[in-house]
């Protein structure tokens, strides 16, 4: 989907956003929290991020502080119709307490529940995720949005792998897989963005 330069931009707009939180003493999981006290499963920024140019939407949540490497992830969603029509999740972006990123997984339906749109017409909206807000942080959309357009080759392989996943899950005859309430991530892939950077020659 991205040529080695677009990647190579994406990658270096993910790094200038981290280096200038961190100059600050800041970094993107600080930047969307702002010391808010941290309760499981709660959507942070409260009513979520939406930009009604692109249709792109997140939250960040965690199931349980601390409890282990990483602290919670980014679920992005774009609404192809406005805030109004159907929202269709894309992917999870895991990061650890000082906002490192740790990994990108899809999940279940049930999980987000939003409408569900099969791999490709999921894949076609990657490209519309591009968040420009003020809030809760500019740098932290940016590069929410960098790594979207950094890793659109994995996360389109991720998407197929979701639904290749569920498709051996289901059982004729049996209850919907996308309500399993057993199956909740479909597919993930570990990342290191300074490992990424350097393979790409950064």
């Amino acid at each position: 989907m991205a040529d080695a330069a677009d990647r190579l931009r994406a990658a270096q707009e993910a790094l200038f956003c981290e280096q200038v939180l961190a100059k600050g003493g800041d970094n993107v999981l600080h930047a969307t929290l702002r010391d808010a006290p941290v309760v499981a499963w709660s959507h942070y920024p409260p009513g979520d991020v939406y930009d009604p140019a692109s249709g792109g939407q997140w939250y960040y949540h965690c199931h349980i502080p601390a409890a282990e490497a990483e602290h919670g992830h980014f679920h992005c969603f774009v609404r192809p119709d406005g805030k109004d029509g159907p929202v269709h999740h894309l992917i999870a972006v895991g990061v650890d307490a000082y906002g490192r990123l740790q990994r990108l997984f899809t999940v279940n339906q049930w999980v987000v529940g939003d409408s569900w749109l099969d791999a490709e017409p999921s894949i076609a909206l990657l490209e519309r995720f591009d968040i420009q807000m003020p809030q809760p942080s500019y740098l932290t959309n940016r590069w929410l949005s960098a790594i979207l357009r950094l890793y659109a080759d994995e996360i389109a392989g991720l998407i197929r792998q979701r639904d290749a996943t569920l498709a051996a899950r289901q059982v004729a005859g049996g209850a919907p897989i996308r309500d399993d309430r057993t199956l909740e991530v479909t597919s993930e892939l570990r990342v290191d963005l300074p490992a990424t950077l350097r393979a790409l020659g950064a």
